[in-house]
């Protein structure tokens, strides 16, 4: 909005001078300068800013014109009109964010006649264009109307102040009455345009007396109808004096009434979507129930919502698969270090899906701890398909409508995860990720794992029948991908409709190369600090990975690293400087105070006889137990602590036997009525963890072995293995996620049953270089190789 010169308060320049033969020209965006009117402006392109720098620096004059095209930010010349005003910067004010504001003090009419420059601004010779004034009788009374009807409509329109009243009243001269009324209007660019051009005065005010009266006719349809709703509603039914509202706007400009409105919507959307005969079917009989109903029935929301639905849906919308294997590795090898077994198995998938689009695809189930990158592996096959990626999580659901949906006869009824994962995705073969497959629960409302059956096998997912759509959708080209952390608590059913591909957790190696390629560089942008200035050492990652953090994955090691990078910035936040940081193992024993995990802890645990280093396979990656036995007085009784489930309870007590029973075998100064005259307890620590599994027996056997003996359990060696009353070691499972306990630990040697020497190849080659694997068939030899030499 303008305003006028006279109300400029302590303006000493006048802008009325002679004009020079060219000056700089700033564009405006859905602005009309006009003469003798203050403008002001908010300059932020850098061709602007540089141009009234420019005019400040000299003398302060530029010329304003509007753009033809507001959407254009840096108009060339043929992209302004060719008439503008002519002004001078009075003041200008710059803002914290690089803008400018200034006031601009309007003065002649100009015409740009030649273009003499475009960088760094434009640049014209002008013309002044001076008004033609005839005095007459018509002019006056031309004045007089206009200066009326807009008095009228300030009263009447609450974006024009009443001050402007007062203003109009007080203006004498009919030129600046119609440049003050035009720069106060809203109407449209081009009319405020044509009336800057119009140099004959009657002619101008004219224009403006036809575009006043239009606005007050605009003004009186308004009243009218306000008027008329008011008259027809009832107090407070504010819903429906809205409804009536609407109703008069639509007679007074000819349109059709809302109900046959959103029924044409709906058709229309319906013969847009391209659905299957099926579901056109349906949705035309429910439009027809649609039409038939009053805008006021409780069936009327419900029917719309459920035509919504049905035209959301990707019934035939699909994205073209861009499936290269070259392409699909290198994504693969970017995302993600080391598992080259997992990264075959998902080209393979890839390959076949290549070779025979049309193909049911297996289902892919991937199954490790927490932080080994099973989401971010099915964002990585998203990105090299071309799909879109979607991810749902069915951790905690209880309720079969989760998946199903519930049906319309319910209030506030929706489809179920699936179909709305699927309207979100916009196609109808996205990667669909479903997480926390094994923690989905059951009660009274049903089995949502028995549901999902119908979702994961191939065999059915053709015709998926959601509960609210009441129509079957074709899921057969949704590539699905699940992740779960414990594969024993997946229903079998469900479980054998997929592929199951195991993430163990990473080595130490494996870890520091992670850290180094991905997540010191992502927490370093993360806390905005310079990764040329921030680096963080080998033996500083490996500090944190091995004294701050125990784990199979990597999501606390980011946080740790997340943690450094954080006290970094703060620190150059309060000196306010960027200095090279090189973080060592000393600047992360500063930064994170003591650690928190010591390798020697096997070391000191082990030095007393009748405590063994066993291992463990738990949902969240291997670990470390410590079996301790201890003797007392007694009769041979058995006691066992440690929150032990009964397959380990029985492990103890097949232990507990088989030692008692092989006494002679354990050495010459066993006095062979020892356990007649001792009570034995076995505690495992971490009492309030529960604990269960069959694979501690050989521990339990070798913690009783090193306590009737007196010799301790060797320091660098922990254990695994089930054992029988006859002496045999059985095999176990979880070689791998066990041997990286152990690694964690600092442990380098492991007694395994010989059985499982054949899983050996699923463990890494770094990792067998640093640890000896010690196969046993039987007790005798794992307690003669876990206990130090008499």
């Amino acid at each position: 909005m303008s305003i006028s010169l006279t109300e400029l308060v302590g303006s000493d320049e006048s802008g009325q001078g002679a004009l020079p033969d060219a000056l700089p020209v700033l564009p405006l965006r859905d602005s009309v300068p006009f003469p003798n009117m203050i403008t002001p402006l908010a300059v932020g392109l850098e061709r602007s800013i540089t141009l009234v720098n420019d005019a400040l620096a000299g003398s302060r004059m530029l010329v304003m014109v509007a753009s033809r095209d507001p959407e254009v930010e840096e108009p060339e010349a043929d992209g302004v009109y060719e008439i503008g005003v002519a002004g001078t910067v009075a003041r200008m004010l710059k803002v914290p964010d690089g803008t400018l504001r200034i006031l601009v003090q309007g003065a002649q009419r100009v015409r740009l006649t030649k273009f003499t420059s475009s960088d760094p601004y434009l640049v014209a010779e002008i013309e002044e264009l001076p008004d033609v004034v005839k005095p007459s009788a018509e002019l006056e009374g031309l004045a007089r109307n206009v200066q009326s009807t807009f008095s009228e409509i300030i009263e009447e329109v609450p974006y024009l102040p009443e001050e402007l009243q007062l203003a109009v009243a007080n203006i004498d001269d009919p030129a600046e009455l119609a440049h003050m009324i035009a720069g106060s209007l809203r109407i449209k660019t081009e009319e405020k345009q044509e009336l800057l051009e119009q140099r004959d005065l009657a002619k101008r005010l004219r224009r403006l007396s036809e575009y006043l009266a239009r606005e007050r006719e605009l003004i009186s349809i308004g009243s009218r109808i306000q008027t008329q709703v008011q008259s027809e509603m009832e107090k407070g039914q504010r819903e429906y004096f809205l409804r009536q509202q609407l109703k008069a706007i639509q007679e007074e400009l000819g349109e059709v009434d809302e109900q046959a409105a959103e029924t044409d919507e709906l058709r229309e959307r319906i013969v847009a979507a391209g659905l299957p005969e099926h579901a056109l079917k349906q949705a035309e009989r429910e439009l027809a129930r649609f039409e038939r109903l009053p805008p006021q029935s409780a069936e009327h929301g419900v029917i719309r919502t459920y035509l919504e639905w049905i035209v959301d849906l990707p019934w035939r919308a699909s994205t073209p698969d861009d499936i290269d294997l070259r392409k699909a590795k290198r994504v693969l090898d970017r995302d993600h270090y080391d598992m080259d077994r997992i990264k075959d198995r998902i080209l393979e998938h890839l390959a076949v899906q290549l070779l025979q689009p049309e193909s049911s695809a297996s289902i892919l189930c991937f199954v490790g701890p927490p932080g080994v990158g099973k989401t971010s592996l099915g964002k990585s096959i998203a990105a090299a398909t071309g799909r879109g990626f979607q991810r749902i999580s069915v951790g905690g659901v209880r309720d079969e409508s989760e998946i199903r949906g519930h049906r319309r006869t319910y209030v506030g009824a929706l489809p179920g995860t699936i179909l709305r994962a699927l309207r979100d995705a916009g196609s109808n073969n996205p990667v669909l990720m479903i997480d926390e497959l094994d923690k989905m629960g059951a009660d009274f409302r049903g089995d949502p794992s028995s549901a999902m059956l119908e979702v994961l096998d191939p065999e059915q997912n053709g015709s998926f029948r959601d509960h609210y759509l009441d129509l079957p959708f074709d899921l057969s080209r949704v590539m699905f991908i699940t992740t779960a952390n414990e594969l024993e608590r997946i229903p079998g059913p469900l479980r054998d409709r997929m592929e199951v591909i195991q993430l163990a957790g990473y080595t130490q190696e494996e870890k520091l190369q992670i850290a180094k390629r991905y997540l010191v560089k992502r927490q370093i942008s993360r806390a905005g600090l310079d990764p040329k200035k921030v680096v963080f050492t080998d033996p500083g990652l490996a500090l944190l990975i091995d004294g701050y953090t125990r784990e199979a994955g990597v999501r606390n090691l980011e946080r740790e690293i997340g943690s450094v990078c954080r006290k970094i910035a703060r620190r150059q936040a309060e000196t306010g400087r960027a200095s090279q940081r090189k973080i060592g193992p000393k600047q992360v024993g500063a930064l994170l105070g003591r650690r928190r995990f010591l390798s020697e802890e096997v070391d000191q645990r082990t030095r007393q006889a009748g405590v063994a280093t066993g291992l463990a396979w738990t949902p969240v990656g291997g670990d470390v137990l410590f079996i301790e036995a201890s003797a007392y007085p007694g009769e041979g009784r058995l006691q066992v602590t440690g929150q032990l489930g009964d397959v380990m309870k029985e492990s103890a007590q097949a232990a507990m036997s088989y030692v008692r029973g092989n006494l002679g075998k354990l050495g010459r100064d066993v006095d062979g009525d020892w356990f007649a005259e001792n009570d034995v307890h076995i505690h495992v620590p971490a009492g309030a963890i529960p604990k269960d599994g069959p694979s501690a027996g050989v521990a339990m056997a070798t913690a009783l072995s090193s306590l009737v003996t007196g010799r301790p359990a060797r320091s660098d060696t922990a254990m695994t293995g089930e054992i029988t009353l006859t002496g045999k070691v059985l095999p176990i499972g979880g070689l791998k996620e066990k041997s990286l306990a152990a690694q964690r630990a600092g442990v380098k040697r492991v007694i395994a049953p010989k059985l499982n020497r054949r899983d050996l190849d699923e463990i890494p080659g770094h990792l067998l270089e640093d640890m000896t694997f010690v196969w046993v068939d039987g007790i005798d030899t794992a307690i003669r190789e876990a206990l130090v030499d008499a």
